[in-house]
């Protein structure tokens, strides 16, 4: 494994820690000669298709809003330093910094395996979650097109979901993702951690910008799909002093819901985001990590349940204030109707036989 230092522009990791799993530690150093060497080449992105047995995971966490969910891709080029999902490229071999964001894997058999678990008998319908771990709608979508066919299954079954990105892209599948919103079979969820474009840019790299965030938004809305911005994370010294004005102009773009979650640094993540935030604002650095300490009871993280999304003490309760208090002010707090159930139904196949009395 590589533990090459990165300059290359649209990553976000600065190296290529490695992986709590590997037996060997590789770390970059300088051997005198490297402003003779030549510059390395940029780093350029992978992809291997994942051959999956099933397509829905299932958790019981007491703090997610959900009970199953769908992953597409594992990595993601998108780059967000803060990514929670980082540290899930250890299982694999493979390093949270730099081979998360370059080296992306997709589930190929995503529209068969889901089709065949809906399929079954027994299946209970319940709201499937799409992009909890890393981002349906990230560049190589585009040309994989793996989130688009999960969605073409999901409305052959009348299947209920939700969606998050921070993706422009999401549009491009509006003539599915609508008329199911319209239905109560689908909401949205899109995340804008910032209105600042340079900080984007260096916190998100190949993420889509601001701009284009809200314009996801007003699109979702205007097609009849409910929207929820998530102001996430929110990062004390860095980004927590814009919630208001993103509130306010998600509201303005046509949300009707919010959230947020605090910054969370588990396993590989809080060396990386350090890095990063000693390279990107050393300025700020010292004062960041004191006050996310502050809400982490002294520690960079703490993953006590009930605890890890929002924080705790004096800082983490005045930004839950904050952003209560945006929410009445913005009308992001009125009640989303739940989705329909009630709707599911398997297509029929070719052969079965017809119902009479239905």
């Amino acid at each position: 494994m590589s533990a090459r230092a990165s300059t290359d522009k649209g990553r976000g990791a600065r190296s290529n820690v490695t992986g709590r799993f590997e037996s060997r530690i590789r770390e970059a150093f300088d051997d005198g000669w490297t402003l003779e060497d030549d510059a390395a080449p940029a780093l350029k992105t992978e992809t291997t298709a994942e051959r999956a047995k099933t397509i829905i995971a299932r958790n019981d966490s007491p703090d997610v809003g959900f009970d199953r969910s769908i992953n597409p891709y594992r990595g993601c080029e998108h780059g967000c330093i803060y990514c929670y999902a980082r540290p899930s490229h250890a299982y694999v071999g493979l390093s949270p910094g730099l081979d998360f964001e370059s080296r992306i894997f997709f589930k190929a058999d995503a529209a068969r395996l889901l089709t065949r678990e809906l399929s079954k008998p027994s299946y209970q319908p319940g709201v499937i979650h799409i992009g909890g771990n890393t981002d349906p709608y990230q560049p190589q979508e585009r040309r994989l097109r793996v989130t688009r066919q999960v969605l073409e299954v999901l409305s052959r079954f009348s299947h209920p979901f939700s969606i998050i990105t921070k993706s422009a892209l999401i549009l491009r599948d509006l003539d599915l993702i609508g008329p199911m919103g319209g239905a109560r079979l689908a909401r949205a969820a899109v995340s804008v951690t910032t209105l600042d474009r340079k900080l984007a840019r260096a916190m998100e790299p190949r993420a889509a910008t601001p701009e284009k965030r809200l314009a996801a938004i007003a699109g979702l809305a205007k097609a009849g799909v409910p929207v929820t911005v998530m102001f996430a994370p929110v990062i004390p010294g860095l980004n927590d002093h814009e919630l208001e004005a993103v509130l306010e102009r998600a509201a303005e773009a046509g949300a009707v819901s919010a959230g947020y979650v605090a910054l969370r640094l588990p396993l590989e993540i809080k060396d990386l985001f350090q890095e990063w935030l000693q390279s990107a604002r050393p300025d700020r650095a010292a004062r960041v990590m004191s006050l996310v300490r502050h809400m982490r009871h002294g520690r960079d993280y703490d993953s006590e349940w009930g605890k890890r999304m929002k924080g705790d003490g004096p800082i983490a309760e005045l930004i839950s204030a904050r952003f209560a208090a945006a929410k009445r002010r913005f009308g992001l707090d009125k009640p989303v109707a739940a989705l329909d159930l009630s709707r599911f139904a398997r297509p029929a196949k070719a052969g079965d036989q017809l119902d009479l009395f239905s």
